[in-house]
């Protein structure tokens, strides 16, 4: 059963405030044409584009117009759930068959110290939904909360052994066990959720890097930091420097509203993972209720809000993350790509040059600002960038080649192309597979004329790598052209027209082939074509020489047919 459907639930409590699976008779088309339908309309709009400011205002006029509507109830109270609202909290109340609702209701009744209210909604929920997969782990919390932690172990043990979610139940239990000051058996279950994940997720292996450490396995913890570093990814920023020991030490969940909200995020992530982003929504804002400022369900929320286009809300809430938290580098990062798709580029460089000194042995700072700069086409810049991530690096390997192939081509946009030439090689020397690699380094080639037998044989792999890149087939077309093979050409340079029908350099390539293969009329249409199609600057007047004069080297008198 995919996560997504054990899900559902959240969303659907029925129009009616009725249970899920129950039918009934009014729905969105039952509601009277009164005030209350425009506000309603702009709401559903506004929440299918992931506007939730704008959809949680919407739904709460609409509700203020028409209160008792069971409908815009349910509406409102999930946009402004969504929102991070206090209305929620409110408009909870008055649903006592909404799934979310009393997710909401028992979090409140947890951080109060309600134990049994919230044991109470936690029945209420049956074993439909989410709960069927955080039930347990909610529960156990609960329990611990009660101050019988033998009690709540009682409930995962058997799960953590068995359960096909046993890394879930495995990894709460070691949390508990570490609350509970019981470090053996903390190590035990913690060892037991790593052996089911051989590659940990970042949060997994930093939490039971705590957990070890506290339990007296100070390089087993170590090792497993090591191991989030050595991946290269972004998470590394968050497992060195002066966060590795605060990583080790801090007691990252302490409490069972910590759990709670815990078990919310990580089910979370595997929902958005799967594309159900409005679910993740849910349970991330039903995690921040319980712990406000808590950076993974932020940087979820955050992703998934970007991904929706809302990218100032996006920025806003990841602006809430605390500058001592671990996850701190790594949403600077999120952060410098949202300003500069917000058009702040000179924010975001600042931003990724001040993260680069405050981190000076790692290349993602660099590496990133390297990124930003060469889509800017500011290539020098770039460059420099790309020097100072590779300078971090120590000796390459596989895993490096982007960053040589990323140098190469901001060496050769800047005018270096010995430089580039050899970055590219390096590249291919690390991964000698990479279809991208081997395409700009046998059209840069093609463009030159030189080791042109060479640059062939490299695109006729590339295309065997990636036989739908027009891009490619247009690269092996040039390539072909430029060793005299006409009808190759030709052939190679139609594919790719036919898979990039809308780019101006490979019609104007094919416009080439075509008038040295004596079909000029065809030539003329394909250059014509080219000029529609946003040609860079230097191009244009090429091709428009082109269509007057033919192509050099070429006249139509002499074209071979």
């Amino acid at each position: 059963m995919r996560l997504a459907l054990l899900a559902a639930a959240l969303l659907i409590a029925g129009a009616a405030g009725r249970a899920p699976g129950e039918r009934g008779s009014r729905g969105a088309s039952a509601i009277p044409v009164t005030g209350a339908f425009g506000p309603y309309l702009a709401g559903r709009l506004a929440a299918a584009e992931t506007d939730t400011e704008a959809a949680a205002d919407a739904m709460l006029a609409a509700l203020k117009h028409d209160p008792d509507q069971p409908e815009v109830l349910n509406r409102a109270f999930l946009a402004t759930l969504l929102d991070g609202r206090a209305d929620a909290q409110r408009l909870a109340r008055r649903l006592p068959d909404n799934p979310a609702a009393n997710l909401l209701l028992a979090g409140s009744d947890l951080q109060a110290g309600r134990w049994d209210k919230a044991e109470g909604r936690l029945k209420l929920l049956g074993r439909s939904g989410p709960v069927q997969v955080l039930q347990p782990a909610l529960q156990a919390w609960l329990l611990v909360g009660r101050g019988q932690p033998e009690a709540a172990l009682a409930i995962l043990r058997p799960l953590a052994e068995q359960n096909r979610l046993r890394a879930l139940n495995a990894l709460h239990a070691a949390l508990i066990a570490d609350v509970a000051n019981r470090p053996k058996e903390a190590e035990r279950f913690a060892r037991m959720a790593l052996a089911d994940q051989p590659q940990p997720s970042w949060r997994l292996a930093v939490l039971s890097a705590g957990i070890l450490y506290r339990a007296g396995k100070q390089q087993d913890a170590l090792k497993l930091l090591d191991a989030v570093g050595a991946n290269g990814d972004d998470a590394a920023l968050a497992a060195a420097g002066p966060n590795r020991l605060d990583l080790l030490m801090r007691r990252n969940v302490a409490s069972p509203a910590e759990g709670w909200a815990e078990a919310y995020t990580a089910l979370a992530a595997a929902l958005r993972g799967q594309g159900s982003g409005d679910f993740a929504l849910v349970l991330a804002q039903l995690a921040l209720r319980l712990r406000p400022g808590f950076g993974p369900a932020l940087a979820l929320t955050a992703d998934t809000l970007a991904d929706g286009g809302r990218d100032e809300r996006a920025l806003a809430l990841l602006d809430r993350v605390a500058g001592d938290d671990p996850l701190a580098p790594v949403l600077a990062l999120r952060r410098a790509v949202l300003l500069d798709k917000l058009d702040r580029t000179e924010d975001a460089v600042a931003l990724l040059r001040k993260l680069a000194a405050a981190t000076p042995t790692l290349p993602q700072a660099p590496a990133r600002l390297g990124d930003l700069l060469r889509k800017r086409n500011r290539f020098p810049e770039a460059a420099e960038a790309y020097d100072a991530a590779l300078s971090r690096i120590g000796q390459p390997d596989p895993r490096d080649w982007p960053l040589f192939y990323a140098r190469g081509i901001a060496r050769e946009r800047s005018g270096d192309w010995p430089r580039a030439e050899a970055d590219l090689l390096q590249a291919l020397d690390l991964s000698p597979e990479q279809p991208y690699v081997l395409n700009y380094l046998g059209y840069t080639w093609a463009e030159q004329g030189k080791n042109l037998e060479r640059a062939k044989a490299m695109l006729l792999r590339a295309t065997e790598l990636r036989p739908q890149d027009g891009n490619i087939a247009d690269s092996l077309g040039w390539v072909l052209f430029r060793l005299g093979d006409l009808p190759g050409a030709v052939t190679w340079l139609e594919k790719a027209a036919e898979l990039e029908p809308r780019n101006s350099v490979i019609n104007d390539h094919l416009g080439d082939a075509y008038w040295a293969a004596g079909r000029q009329m065809e030539a003329r249409y394909q250059w014509q074509s080219a000029l529609t199609m946003d040609p860079e600057p230097e191009e244009m007047p090429k091709i428009e020489t082109k269509l007057r004069d033919g192509l050099p080297g070429y006249p139509a008198s002499t074209a071979l047919r």
